[in-house]
């Protein structure tokens, strides 16, 4: 009689949780590691410095895994993409702009699930892993993302790698000075920086700024950062809206030709809440970015990134995966 081959038993799946937290909203997705989204849940953003607001971040957790109907044992990773600096080290030395103790939450989470491995990521490299994992930058080795909502983020990728840079300042790209003689302050105390032109908020003072310079009166706006009056206004054909994204499209376009200089990536992309108004300004951006570049980066692509709303999830998983060795 032949003995039946015994089969070595199966590993269990490995799955991983991205969590991505806003400023108004903490948002999770679990993925499996091909980058499945399996499940997600969204929860008002607590103040996460005491157990009130640790437990909404874990009760999140318990939600993708019960409606992805998987053992809270079986995640491996699990990625936080967060509002501030994070240097490679993974500690944060920059407090981040909204109530948040990381350390404290780093220690609740793994209390949580002791199995898995907790790591940190700034919000914009997240994204940026995320579109070099499943969106815009598949297969992409070298990409940088520029995030454009409120201010202006970003994220750099060399090697398949973040450039997170000692303190975490890698990335910055919002923050570079393009204008000395500028006498408006950013809302980090320096002068002329790329986000006084190119954010959202940014579009809209420039607006302002050709409105008075005219005599005009500025159309009505929803408030001080909704780009999107003054996009539309630039679909109807007014001039002074036109010139606002200009100079909106000139400095991003400056900005990405320095950065080409340094970087020299595959690729730019551009993503955030004003991306979806890329159709006004990107073709503006890319003339301007071949006035300023050098001729052998001009023909360097830039796109509109695809995942959207998802992108931080998705990267802070895509971060939980390489951390835990995938």
């Amino acid at each position: 009689m032949f003995k039946r081959e015994r089969r070595a038993p199966m590993e269990p799946k490995q799955y991983y949780i991205g969590i991505d937290v806003g400023g108004t909203s903490v948002k999770e997705g679990l993925f499996d590691e091909d980058g499945n989204l399996l499940a997600k849940a969204s929860v008002p953003t607590p103040p996460i410095v005491d157990a009130a607001g640790f437990a909404a971040v874990t009760e999140a957790i318990d939600q993708v895994v019960a409606k992805a109907q998987i053992p809270r044992a079986f995640v491996a990773g699990i990625g936080l993409a967060v509002p501030c600096p994070i240097p490679a080290s993974g500690d944060a030395k920059v407090k981040a702009n909204i109530a948040i103790n990381l350390p404290e939450l780093r220690v609740a989470i793994q209390e949580h699930c002791p199995d898995a491995v907790v790591k940190y990521e700034n919000d914009a490299n997240a994204a940026a892993m995320g579109e070099a994992w499943l969106g815009s930058a598949k297969g992409v080795q070298n990409v940088v993302m520029v995030t454009i909502g409120t201010g202006v983020g970003g994220g750099v990728i060399v090697n398949g790698d973040v450039v997170s840079g000692v303190v975490g300042a890698g990335g910055e790209i919002g923050h570079m000075c393009l204008n000395p003689e500028e006498e408006r302050t950013c809302g980090c105390g320096g002068h002329g920086h790329l986000e006084q032109y190119s954010s959202a908020t940014g579009v809209v003072s420039n607006y302002l700024a050709e409105c008075k310079k005219t005599g005009v009166e500025p159309i009505e706006l929803t408030g001080p950062s909704d780009s999107k009056d003054v996009f539309q206004a630039c679909r109807e054909g007014d001039k002074l809206a036109l010139a606002a994204a200009d100079t909106m499209a000139d400095y991003l376009g400056r900005a990405l030709a320095l950065i080409a200089n340094v970087v020299d990536p595959e690729m730019f992309l551009i993503g955030g809440g004003a991306s979806a108004s890329a159709d006004v300004y990107l073709d503006k951006v890319r003339e301007h970015f071949k006035q300023y570049a050098l001729s052998a980066s001009r023909e360097t692509p830039i796109k509109v990134a695809s995942l959207g709303n998802d992108a931080g999830i998705i990267g802070a998983a895509y971060v939980a995966l390489r951390a835990a060795g995938k």
